[in-house]
């Protein structure tokens, strides 16, 4: 190693990594650059290690060691950094291969080696390894479900994996198929689902039934188009193949009620999922159509393109009257605007309560899950003010995108403590974006928000 510094092929750059072969095939040694000493976190830790384990995997490892003491420098926390280094383990090495003839290898097992100086703190650092790994199984589980294809991960499939996971992990799980919506007054999800005859659009309702004697409650909505062709205003077809992971939210809903069962988290969560199929056809929803929600509240549809928040108007408005949460939380894919404004790594947060979104803005700094806040003003919600209807759903202009989209969620929320990340960028990886990613991001779904919002839970939600 001192003749590869002293050549220069040792730099020590963020993410520089180099591979020797010890003596007698006892294996290999990796070290892993951790970049400026002034720049160093949990984040650069994470990205690093994630970096070294798809390089591993590359070259056919199975087992990898972290040696812990080595990335603890600086101002950061043995706690961050183990957590960091446990998803990098877990994330770092994931591929979906489930239909490929032959899946490339996979990293079977990771340790933490914490050498003298951290042993004395095993049985902390050993409760946080548990923590992690089962949030980094989880994340991997919810990454499988969000990369199935559009043919197989229907609004009835993804309702069918929701009742598979109430029964391995103990979740009340409620499924309300079109003719309950029908009868609920659910209009919104029906509208958007009418154009698909074959899919028909499903609301499913999971129930985490929290600890303790006063248990405080956290609604989760998740925005789930299991395929979004834009139905009536139809997309064009550059990059339609991804619009799959159109049902993002509700997956991460999935992986955030598998983690809260699994870690028990105090407060009572609910997890909320509107599935439906936008594609067009003669039963589709139209450009002028006036849809009457769950709530009463009528919506004027402008663009059927904008299906994202009419399904949701459904599931809000339902999650608010029938459960009386202290708290929601919805996740969707909702706007281009998204992308155009953060890029493809951080997601929009726009908020009606001061408290949560600061509990979200922390956890997604220990996640490394990025969130930035967006206003939200009067001068968004007189946009989507109609005419003809109580709010409509798009506007003729293309001004604030993401935020006209909160304006409208926000109608069907009321007084209650709201927070809405819009996904549309981090919840997926395309060619395009996949070289700006860190290694801990695959091609495909990213199950994004369901570290943060565990997170959340476990550290910042009521209790």
């Amino acid at each position: 190693m001192r003749a590869a510094w002293e050549r220069g092929e040792l730099t020590g750059q963020q993410n520089e990594v180099t591979v020797f072969h010890l003596d007698g095939g006892a294996g290999r040694l990796v070290l892993v650059g951790l970049g400026p000493r002034a720049r160093y976190g949990a984040e650069a830790a994470r990205r690093a290690a994630a970096r070294a384990v798809r390089k591993l995997k590359g070259k056919g490892a199975r087992t990898v060691v972290f040696r812990v003491p080595s990335f603890v420098q600086g101002r950061a926390r043995v706690e961050e950094i183990v957590r960091a280094l446990v998803d990098a383990a877990y994330l770092g090495s994931y591929e979906f291969s489930q239909y490929k003839s032959e899946p490339s290898g996979t990293i079977d097992s990771a340790r933490l080696a914490l050498g003298r100086e951290l042993g004395r703190r095993a049985s902390a650092l050993g409760r946080v390894l548990r923590e992690e790994s089962t949030l980094g199984a989880t994340v991997v589980w919810t990454r499988e479900i969000g990369n199935l294809p559009p043919d197989t991960a229907s609004p009835a499939r993804l309702a069918e994996e929701a009742r598979t996971l109430g029964k391995e992990v103990g979740l009340k799980v409620t499924v309300f198929d079109e003719k309950e919506l029908a009868r609920m007054g659910c209009n919104g999800i029906l509208a958007v689902g009418s154009g698909s005859t074959s899919h028909p659009p499903r609301l499913v309702v999971l129930d985490y039934p929290g600890r303790g004697r006063v248990r405080r409650s956290v609604a989760i909505v998740g925005k789930g188009i299991t395929f979004d062709s834009g139905g009536i205003s139809i997309k064009p077809a550059l990059r339609l193949q991804d619009m799959k992971f159109d049902k993002s939210g509700a997956v991460s809903v999935l992986g955030v009620l598998r983690a809260a069962a699994l870690l028990k988290v105090a407060p009572r969560v609910l997890g909320v999922m509107a599935c439906a199929e936008n594609v067009p056809s003669g039963t589709s929803y139209r450009p002028g159509d006036i849809v009457r929600t769950f709530s009463g509240k009528t919506i004027e549809i402008v663009n059927t393109d904008a299906e994202g928040r009419v399904v949701l108007s459904d599931a809000l408005a339902y999650a608010v009257a029938q459960y009386h949460p202290d708290v929601v939380i919805d996740l969707a894919t909702l706007t281009g605007a998204e992308t155009v404004a953060l890029g493809d790594d951080t997601a929009g947060l726009v908020a009606n309560d001061e408290r949560l979104a600061k509990a979200l803005l922390a956890a997604s700094a220990a996640t490394g899950e990025p969130l930035w806040r967006m206003p939200l003003t009067d001068y968004h919600r007189e946009l989507i003010q109609s005419d003809f209807a109580d709010v409509r759903n798009n506007i003729e202009i293309p001004v604030g995108g993401m935020l006209t989209a909160s304006a409208f969620l926000e109608h069907f929320v009321g007084g209650t403590p709201w927070a809405h990340l819009d996904i549309a960028g981090p919840a997926y990886t395309t060619p395009q974006t996949l070289r700006f990613q860190p290694a801990y991001q695959p091609r495909g779904a990213t199950a994004f928000g369901v570290r943060t919002i565990a997170r959340y839970l476990l550290d910042g939600a009521p209790a």
